[in-house]
């Protein structure tokens, strides 16, 4: 008869026990990760941006918000004074973000019209670059009829000829009667250029009736909210949502 010896099973492991310092500092560097890699993608490769007026009407609309592509013309990286190589220039049709030149605070979005090297000029509203004509984008617009605002009085409607300086772009809004653009400011130099825009990815109508609300009055929050809350449905422009900027 063969004997056998019973032996205890292996006992598992208990899984190691970290603590509460150890847990903290886990979830800080994850948090500070995620966070470092949000800054990358908003300054470097895609940021969100808000249509505060209408001088792009009707290709872009108040209270759209879109997304551009900062790779194309060469990002910036963080918190460094240097810009990476771009895949391309701004070229005419482009919608393009740029800071202001007067104000390099503030951000406009404008399409591209001109480039480094080209003519621009304006006679009675109609726009020439090089001498050949160009039409307005298939959603811009003018809004004054036939209105014509005589050379020397406003460059709105008889501007030029301009000759566009080297690496520099100019630009014009699509709602050619209500935008202040390079008529009045002239071209924009490469360094301000941010970003291409890409994509519609939320629209948000205009509604007067809306109430405001200020940090200094808290209690307002709550009649806005409220109010969008009963407004959601109508207010958002659904139709907008995904659409590609030509």
């Amino acid at each position: 008869m063969t004997s056998t010896t019973s032996q205890n099973p292996p006992r598992p492991k208990t899984p190691e026990r970290h603590g509460f310092g150890r847990t903290v500092w886990e979830y800080t560097k994850s948090l500070g990760i995620a966070l470092v890699l949000a800054i990358v993608i908003k300054t470097s490769i895609v940021e969100a941006y808000k249509i505060p007026s209408g001088s792009m009407e009707d290709t872009l609309l108040v209270g759209d918000f879109l997304l551009a592509n900062k790779f194309v013309y060469g990002s910036r990286i963080p918190l460094l004074d240097i810009r990476l190589p771009a895949l391309r220039d701004p070229k005419p049709g482009d919608v393009v973000i740029f800071k202001f030149p007067r104000d390099p605070s503030v951000n406009y979005i404008k399409r591209c019209i001109a480039t480094g090297g080209q003519t621009v000029e304006v006679r009675n509203k109609r726009l020439y670059v090089d001498g050949d004509y160009v039409p307005l984008p298939p959603e811009g617009k003018y809004t004054s009829g036939e209105q014509i605002e005589p050379a020397g009085r406003s460059p709105r409607d008889n501007f030029g000829p301009y000759t566009v300086p080297e690496n520099s772009f100019f630009m014009m809004g699509d709602n050619r009667d209500n935008s202040f653009d390079s008529r009045f400011w002239l071209a924009v130099p490469r360094d301000l250029i941010q970003g291409q825009a890409m994509v519609i990815h939320w629209s948000w109508s205009q509604d007067d009736d809306a109430p405001e609300w200020t940090w200094s009055n808290p209690a307002s929050l709550a009649g806005a909210l409220l109010y969008n809350s009963v407004h959601f449905i109508e207010r958002v422009r659904w139709n907008r949502f995904g659409q590609i900027i030509r």
